[in-house]
């Protein structure tokens, strides 16, 4: 996790660059950097996990009378196949980290290098000989990317208040940052920054600015829909090579890795996989886990959570011989940081979730730098009860949020008179199915289901996706 910042026009000063460096620090503790041309200025803090000292940033490129400079947030995951290729093009190298990777990508393929990546990134290249900047978020979202253009100056960065350190922002709200709050929230409405001024670079988007064409941002990926011919063996197979292939590929480390272990069976799968391949290599994977203090006294069943963790945990841990450590969070914990989850999204969040995750993750740093979860397996596999239960499924609207009446009832009466609640709702919903396309779809269930899938793929999986924000606080 890095934190990545930058701007083109009115450069403000290097000690007011710093006040807005500091704001990423908990997402980079290990090492920062600030570039300063003409005009431009790239920030970037640091959290290295592959080649420690050939990895500082921001990075510069020289091609031909030419160069480029990059500021990066991201794991690369085929790193060594796409350097390969740069290699037999004559290109050279000079670190082994994936930046540099990225970097000399663009510099041969330009735009169509993100064709090319296999992971999470969010990243920054300025070109000095064209004086524009170009700047990509991954496929999925998982890495955060906000911006604000202002007549003076464009500013990108991978926090809301990593941009409203800049003395020329300010945090301000319209009636229809408060419909997302109120009425969409957690969730939020792809590239939609909430703040007046504020946008976010949606997943699967690219872009590039200069102060003679302005901000031009475009998809260079979205999710397709396919008709599945694959029979039941035939999918098993092709989904457990696809799972595997992406666990092992996250277990490349210079830094001590962990995984998440609740018993479940994503994060036991995910557990499962790094186990093995600790093992060809002589070494003992460390499994992470979270209970609550008097779990067992208080723990009540629900369509989410049917069963507690506990038993599930120590069974699963046995089974593939890691070392597991057990963390125990207790309430008042829980209460004070719901207020440091808050200022983690610098958006209202999932509340106790949110602290929740905090809390394990800040305990988790004293035994690893890096940690696989199995978050969003639930969106793609269908885990959640919407899919299953045909009376939710079947009800128009987002399944997790079916109170807009009752959420619209905490706005006061003069803006409730401005916003009709359950339209705004309604047009969010009714455009995301509006994408599904109809191959493949032999009734009405199957139409429904994919819908179910779009509609998570585009909103909850994003939601949760926002709480790696708050596995940023760990360094703390």
């Amino acid at each position: 996790m890095c934190g990545i910042a930058g701007m083109v026009g009115e450069i403000p000063s290097k000690l007011t660059l710093e006040r807005i460096q500091s704001t990423m620090r908990r997402r980079g503790p290990d090492q920062e950097g600030i570039w300063i041309g003409d005009d431009v200025a790239m920030l970037h803090d640091r959290l290295a996990v592959i080649d420690m000292e050939g990895g500082r940033q921001p990075m510069h490129r020289r091609a031909g009378s030419n160069e480029y400079i990059i500021v990066y947030n991201g794991e690369l995951y085929n790193t060594q196949e796409v350097r390969n290729r740069l290699l037999q093009l004559g290109y050279g190298f000079s670190t082994y980290s994936d930046t540099e990777v990225v970097l000399t990508a663009y510099l041969e393929w330009g735009e169509a290098c993100l064709g090319l990546l296999n992971g999470i990134y969010a990243f920054g290249i300025w070109d000095m000989q064209k004086k524009m900047l170009f700047f990509a978020r991954d496929r999925i979202g998982v890495k955060p990317l906000f911006f604000t253009h202002k007549k003076a100056f464009f500013m990108f960065a991978s926090e809301i208040k990593t941009l409203l350190k800049h003395p020329d922002n300010t945090a301000q709200i319209d009636i229809y940052g408060i419909a997302e709050l109120m009425l969409i929230g957690p969730g939020r409405t792809p590239g939609y920054g909430v703040l007046c001024d504020i946008q976010e670079v949606p997943a699967g988007w690219c872009g590039t600015y200069s102060e003679t064409e302005g901000v031009e941002l475009h998809p260079y990926w979205t999710l397709q829909d396919r008709e599945h011919t694959d029979n039941t063996e035939e999918t098993i197979q092709t989904v457990r090579e696809l799972v595997r292939d992406a666990v092992e590929r996250q277990l490349v480390s210079d830094v001590p890795l962990c995984t998440f272990l609740s018993g479940g069976l994503d994060s036991s799968i995910i557990s499962a996989i790094a186990a093995q391949h600790y093992r060809e290599q002589g070494k003992q994977l460390h499994t992470v886990s979270v209970t609550y203090r008097d779990n067992d006294k208080y723990f009540k069943k629900s369509h989410f959570q049917p069963n507690s963790d506990d038993s599930f945990i120590q069974q699963m841990n046995d089974a593939i011989g890691a070392e597991n450590h057990l963390i125990v969070i207790d309430t008042p914990q829980l209460v004070q940081a719901l207020f440091e989850a808050v200022e983690a999204r610098d958006l209202p969040g999932m509340a106790d979730v949110d602290a929740s995750l905090l809390l394990f993750c800040r305990e988790i740093k004293k035994i690893s730098t890096v940690a696989l979860s199995g978050e969003c397996a639930d969106e793609i596999f269908g885990g959640y009860p919407w899919y299953r239960d045909a009376d939710i499924r079947r009800k128009a609207g987002f399944p997790w949020a079916q109170s807009t009446v009752y959420r619209a009832s905490f706005l006061q009466e003069e803006l409730r008179r401005q916003i009709d609640a359950e339209a705004y709702v309604d047009e969010k919903y009714r455009s995301t199915i509006a994408e599904v396309m109809p191959e493949g779809i032999q009734n009405a269930d199957d139409r429904r289901i994919r819908e179910m899938t779009r509609l998570n793929f585009g909103w909850f999986m994003q939601t949760l996706l926002d709480e790696r924000v708050i596995e940023t606080l760990i360094i703390l």
